[in-house]
């Protein structure tokens, strides 16, 4: 394999991290839609909690891959991307790892001001550090309904960007992050 120094790829910890926290991000938008879009009732309420769940654990998750991030090196783009398209890159980065804090938090609080307290996978009940509140539950669930949206258009973003690096540009943009995409620079 070589020097790991030379490695154009993320670290594999962090590579698991993201595609953990895509499949987990992936999955919570899609129960958070059917569940808004269904009448209320068991199968509702348990769609939810799941999602909850899941919003939870992607928020303790993005906390660790954000410590694991300043801890590992960032690999080189191959070849180098062209000014705009990094700060776009960048940009597009920052405001999806904003959207992985504050979309959670914004569901947390609705949740909990709303008095709908949940049991994380069913497990154990969710600490609520927010006091009942109909006005903080409204607010927050608006935020939790935008930032859904934001989040949305920035991952919808970001797969369009690695689809035009791999099948336009051709390039080993998508290598950074791919399982076992470690390759000798």
């Amino acid at each position: 394999m070589g020097d790991p120094r030379n490695l154009s790829a993320y670290a594999a910890p962090l590579r698991a991290l993201h595609w953990l926290m895509a499949a987990i991000i992936f999955t919570a938008i899609g129960l958070g839609i059917s569940a808004i879009n269904l009448p209320r009732g068991a199968l509702r309420v348990e769609l939810l909690e799941f999602h909850k769940s899941l919003g939870v654990t992607a928020l303790a998750l993005v906390v660790l891959r954000v410590l694991v991030r300043l801890l590992s090196r960032t690999p080189p783009y191959r070849p180098p991307l062209g000014r705009l398209n990094h700060l776009a890159a960048s940009v597009v980065h920052g405001l999806i790892y904003v959207a992985m804090v504050a979309l959670p938090l914004s569901g947390y609080v609705h949740s909990m001001a709303g008095k709908h307290g949940f049991r994380w996978f069913g497990l154990f009940p969710v600490p609520s550090f927010v006091a009942a509140s109909e006005t903080v539950d409204v607010g927050a669930g608006n935020a939790h309904y935008v930032l859904a949206i934001l989040i949305g258009a920035l991952l919808t973003t970001h797969v369009l960007a690695v689809v035009w690096h791999t099948r336009v540009k051709r390039d080993a943009v998508l290598a950074r992050m791919w399982p076992q995409a470690a390759v000798k620079g």
